[in-house]
């Protein structure tokens, strides 16, 4: 199909080729059009136009108004304020025409990027042996966000969970493992497979640590497990990969809860860039990007002090041989450039990991990694705190477990539901259902409505609220919308451009005129909480626009009916679409 054009990309156009007729030496000159609370948009390029030109702005504004075609069909009014910007009114008929045009294409009207590229997004890391808490949280929600919005913008995106499955902890675990082989047994299959495998490795996580710390013989074959482990013997290798695999069995099952599809393929841990480790040392040092220093590899920044003054080096390799994080970062970089052919690298990682991927992004910069073609980005995110804004814990000063907190989250849900479930005529299924959705989309949509980089208070009772900036609103905003369609009986959404709009009408085809550019906007500054605000906004302005112009009851005319109708579908449509991009569910009843 098509590409279908905004009326800001029409708008521009017009006043574009108006500047080129009135100052034709200017060539393709961009009027720098925003929307505006005065008029429907201004063109704010005129001042920087004009003083390029040595002309007066308020002159060439007045020309580039005289350039513009009269009884134009897109623009109603255009008038010079201040010192040359022009405040531009559109027409009825071209707001509805437009509209028209982007329920008839099934993107909604959101082009797809000139220049794709390829995006590998690293988010979702849980630990190998660990339970998920709520500081995993973030890194999942956003995360899948990003992905999903990247693709629907049409670029390849590449899923990496580079899960924490290496390292010395797992000699002690393998070894506890050898000396009680059935401590990792448990019943296989069904809803419940998910928590049996992480009480299973919790219990023996706690048994051998104990052990670790109390007995000195264990701690020596534990020490002498991992150099088995790092040297490739196979019987070690077979029972770490039992670990990674009852991990797994575990992670899937709380992905699951959080409505995210998590593939086998995309799980790469650190163990995946073992092979190259020894060689991005090499490469490093051989070209001088690294230095040896007391006997470790290191990277120092002028920039990058410690405590005490001196210079703060990234360690790529110890003095006694092992690699650090930043080896296998930097081999994870390596990968994904060379192999996957990345041109965008984003980490969606905790904002207190800042400093680290600062120094391992220049350092792969110096090494040639990463250059103007190939960029790398942090999308760092702030903690998740508890109502008394202090990091979120348990009563007993215990970190909250992710099960539990999305468990607690589905069933206040719930309850919400249920509390109008009969004036809708819902089924316990679908109670059950939408209770699902809704407590999920909660938990989702408070996380996203904050711009990553701040921490956010996780309050389930302001999150479940039927009032307010929460995905339940927009859910029921949706519904009610689904509602309205299903009773309107014959009459069907039809475009009528010759009618006259009522204010509630032309604020909510405005803001409905933003999708793509807002989508747009997201994607290229990897800020989430940008679509909830434009969504929240489609909401509340569709709340105002049932409540002043009926659509169904009390029944206005025939062509008035069709229009408004239009107005439900495409509204439904977008806060459907872009709800799907947050990773949030809407029912169709509730």
């Amino acid at each position: 199909m098509a590409s279908v054009h905004s009326l800001a990309s029409t708008v521009n156009q017009r006043v574009a080729d108006a500047l080129s007729a009135a100052l034709p030496e200017a060539g393709a000159a961009d009027p720098l059009l925003r929307r505006s609370d005065r008029a429907d948009f201004q063109a704010n390029g005129i001042l920087a136009l004009a003083k390029k030109a040595k002309a007066n702005p308020r002159e060439l504004a007045t020309q580039v108004v005289a350039a513009l075609p009269t009884g134009d069909d897109v623009i109603k009014d255009i008038e010079v304020s201040g010192p040359g910007f022009l405040n531009i009114t559109v027409t009825d008929r071209a707001i509805i025409s437009t509209l028209a045009a982007r329920t008839a294409d099934d993107r909604l009207g959101v082009p797809l990027a000139d220049k794709p590229g390829t995006t590998v997004v690293d988010y979702a890391q849980p630990n190998v042996a660990k339970e998920m808490h709520v500081g995993h949280l973030r890194s999942a929600v956003i995360g899948a966000a990003m992905v999903e919005i990247l693709e629907f913008t049409g670029e390849k995106v590449v899923r990496r969970h580079h899960i924490g499955d290496w390292g010395t902890q797992f000699g002690m675990l393998i070894q506890y493992l050898t000396e009680h082989p059935h401590e990792l047994d448990h019943k296989h299959g069904g809803p419940e497979e998910g928590e049996a495998a992480m009480s299973s490795l919790n219990r023996l996580y706690k048994a051998s640590r104990v052990l670790f710390d109390s007995d000195e013989d264990f701690k020596a074959r534990s020490r002498d497990r991992v150099v088995a482990l790092q040297a490739g013997d196979p019987e070690t290798l077979a029972l770490w990969q039992r670990f990674v695999d009852e991990s797994k069995i575990y992670f899937y099952s709380v992905f699951n809860k959080l409505d995210m599809e998590i593939n086998d393929a995309d799980v790469v841990g650190e163990s995946g860039y073992n092979a190259m480790l020894e060689e991005t040392c090499q490469i490093l040092e051989d070209s001088g990007v690294a230095v040896r220093s007391d006997g470790a590899l290191c990277v120092f920044f002028d920039d990058v002090k410690g405590p005490d003054g001196n210079p703060s080096p990234l360690i790529v390799k110890k003095s006694n041989g092992g690699y650090g994080y930043a080896a296998t970062d930097l081999s994870a970089i390596r990968d994904r450039v060379q192999n996957l052919g990345a041109s965008t690298l984003v980490y969606v990682v905790d904002a207190r990991q800042s400093l680290h991927f600062k120094m391992v992004f220049e350092t792969a910069r110096r090494a040639g990694w990463l250059n103007e073609d190939v960029h790398a980005v942090q999308l760092a995110f702030g903690t998740v705190l508890g109502k008394d804004g202090k990091p979120f814990k348990t009563r007993e000063g215990e970190t909250v477990r992710l099960v539990d907190l999305l468990d607690e989250a589905v069933d206040r849900a719930t309850a919400v539901v249920r509390e109008k479930a009969a004036k809708v005529g819902l089924t316990e299924q679908e109670i059950v259902e939408n209770g699902r959705y809704v407590g999920i989309g909660a938990v989702k949509y408070a996380d996203l409505s904050t711009s990553a980089s701040r921490d956010y208070k996780f309050d389930l009772d302001q999150m479940v609220s039927l009032n307010g900036d929460t995905s339940v609103y927009l859910q029921y905003a949706y519904a009610r919308i689904q509602s309205i369609l299903r009773n309107a009986g014959e009459r069907k959404a039809a475009a009528h451009p010759e009618l006259e709009l009522a204010p509630a009408e032309r604020a909510l085809c405005l803001h409905l005129d933003r999708f793509a550019e807002t989508l747009a906007e997201v994607a290229s500054a990897y800020e989430p909480h940008k679509l909830t605000a434009y969504l929240y906004q489609l909401a509340s302005l569709y709340t105002t626009f049932y409540d002043q112009c009926p659509v169904v009851k009390p029944e206005p005319p025939l062509d008035i009916a069709e229009n408004r109708l239009l107005l439900c579908d495409l509204t439904a449509r977008t806060l459907h679409q872009g709800m799907a991009l947050l990773g949030i569910r809407t029912p169709e009843r509730l």
